[in-house]
């Protein structure tokens, strides 16, 4: 599956594998990426040598309910392999290279990066995860979350809980050969949507299961 996206950086960017880059995703409830203006963003670029990339990955509107249903239940783990696919293709291409890539996305987003971080923690440098939904167990127990069953499913159906304990971020941190990438994990306390116990329990986790091992440096 070909996935699009769009970069952005300085027309004298020169393709060393050492531009730091920001790497932008959402992927999922038919949600469609374009572009828009960012003064940050424009910043990074301008006066930091920066690439922004924003990949358009299966989950999302782009080209579709196709699109979005080849993202969605079952196929959710296309969302994180598109998104890795993106990584890879920024290293292939000279870029960057996996240290100096930066990967942030909110809400549905956050799960995106968060998931990504356990499952391929090589291709990346950080992660900037905004009110993620990261507990894929039970985030349906708390204020709307219910309503996000449409495209997650539900850990109370047998088949779909299978599908969520597989990338569950919550539940799939890991200690591994590879440095797991430096984490800025962003809540509100008053978040009555995506509810702040998804980031809290996170950190409380990483910090349990890599925070003590002594080659963790990140």
């Amino acid at each position: 599956t070909d996935i699009p996206m769009f970069l952005l950086s300085r027309k004298d960017m020169q393709l060393t594998g050492q531009n730091p880059t920001l790497l932008y995703g959402y992927g999922g409830f038919n949600i469609s990426i374009t572009p828009s203006f960012s003064v940050s963003r424009l910043i990074f670029c301008q006066h930091l040598g920066g690439v922004v990339a924003v990949a358009n990955i299966r989950g999302g509107g782009e080209y579709g309910e196709q699109w979005h249903k080849a993202g969605s239940l079952a196929q959710k783990q296309n969302v994180f392999d598109d998104f890795q696919a993106a990584a890879e293709y920024l290293t292939a291409q000279q870029y960057t290279s996996p240290k100096k890539i930066a990967i942030q996305g909110g809400s549905n987003g956050g799960l995106l990066v968060a998931a990504c971080a356990n499952q391929r923690p090589e291709l990346f440098g950080s992660v900037l995860a905004h009110v993620g939904v990261m507990d894929m167990l039970r985030f349906h127990k708390f204020t709307i979350g219910h309503a996000w069953k449409t495209d997650f499913g539900c850990s109370e159906v047998p088949e779909e809980f299978e599908w969520l304990i597989k990338y569950s971020p919550l539940h799939n941190v890991k200690p591994g050969l590879d440095q797991h990438p430096a984490m800025l994990i962003l809540t509100g306390d008053h978040d009555d949507r995506v509810v702040p116990l998804h980031s809290l329990k996170l950190v409380a986790t990483l910090q349990h299961e890599l925070g003590r091992r002594a080659w963790q440096t990140n």
